[in-house]
């Protein structure tokens, strides 16, 4: 029948630390004042220590310290690595205000197109030792538990408990057409006669849930499901769909803003359009926040005029 022999436990840090700096300077009392603490305190810890491993680490009398064999084994076999892990401190207290590593993003393609794209270059110019890993998705999701420095998203589906800055004024959403499709079927005059027309929806990430398409003032708003045989899941595809002549889109104005101004596409009821929420850059509350994302936070606050405050449960 075999033994079964009981685990030893494991000593802390601290203690394998006040071993270190005793063995290092052969004397408790300077180890001590290193350590800032008593020397009585480092006396217990080296004899909880010496319990815990059930070996004697030291020889010692009034006059002088010094390690026993089991002493020097555990010296030499620790040092480097109390050595290695004082020089990881040291670099990460060094490079803490140093823009570096991979800066990781999760936003939706529209929010990308607005609010990142524009100072993409600039900032990739600026900060070459970061990666930015942005990732472009509509599906909401937890920052902090998927691994993301930050978000992008419209006011209501931001996670509770982030710093949240809105980027810009609420966004205004409008209906675009082609002059071709208007010149061919028409131009709708009320949100009712949208239901005569061809209408390109667009749903939620892979779920079947669409867009609504909303219209009048905020406090009397009302939102209608309209009909049509083209359907995507982002944005950008509808406003190509709309440049094509295929139908009306329903969109974000600010992300119209280019075929719009190159009359590639036109507003159609606009007096009936409405503001929707703005859109706000939101991340975790940190006392020490990485330089990598604080470049980030002010590359976005320059550039879309942002004011931060807290979206804390009440």
């Amino acid at each position: 029948m075999s033994t079964v022999v009981p685990p030893i436990p494991h000593p802390s840090l601290s203690a394998l630390i006040a071993f270190e700096a005793v063995a290092r300077h052969r004397n408790f009392r300077q180890a001590a004042a290193e350590l800032g603490v008593t020397p009585t305190a480092v006396s217990r810890t080296i004899k909880t220590l010496e319990t815990q491993l059930n070996v004697r680490l030291f020889n010692r009398t009034t006059r002088s310290v010094a390690l026993t064999e089991s002493g020097t084994e555990l010296l030499e076999s620790l040092a480097p690595a109390l050595g290695s892990i004082s020089e990881t401190i040291q670099h990460i207290g060094e490079t803490i205000d140093i823009p570096k590593g991979v800066l990781r993003i999760n936003t939706s393609y529209v929010a990308y197109e607005c609010f990142i794209r524009p100072i993409q270059v600039r900032f990739v110019e600026q900060y070459p030792d970061v990666t930015f890993d942005v990732s472009m998705d509509d599906r909401l999701i937890d920052i902090v538990g998927s691994g993301f420095d930050a978000g992008i998203r419209l006011g209501h589906s931001v996670q509770q408990d982030m710093v949240a800055l809105p980027l810009g004024l609420e966004q205004r959403t409008i209906v675009i057409a082609s002059p071709s499709y208007l010149e061919k079927h028409g131009t709708p005059r009320t949100p009712k006669e949208l239901f005569s027309h061809r209408c390109i929806r667009q749903r939620y990430g892979t779920s079947r849930r669409f867009f609504e398409w909303r219209f009048g003032p905020r406090e009397s708003s009302f939102s209608m499901q309209v009909a049509g045989n083209l359907v995507f899941s982002e944005m950008r595809s509808v406003v190509e769909a709309v440049e094509d002549g295929l139908g009306l889109g329903y969109v974000y104005q600010q992300f119209a803003d280019n075929a719009l101004r190159d009359g590639r596409v036109v507003p159609v009821l606009e007096e009936h359009c409405s503001r929707g929420e703005a859109f706000y850059l939101y991340y975790p509350h940190r006392s020490r926040m990485p330089a990598k994302l604080q470049v980030f936070v002010r590359a976005m606050r320059d550039a879309h005029a942002v004011e931060p405050h807290n979206k804390v449960r009440g």
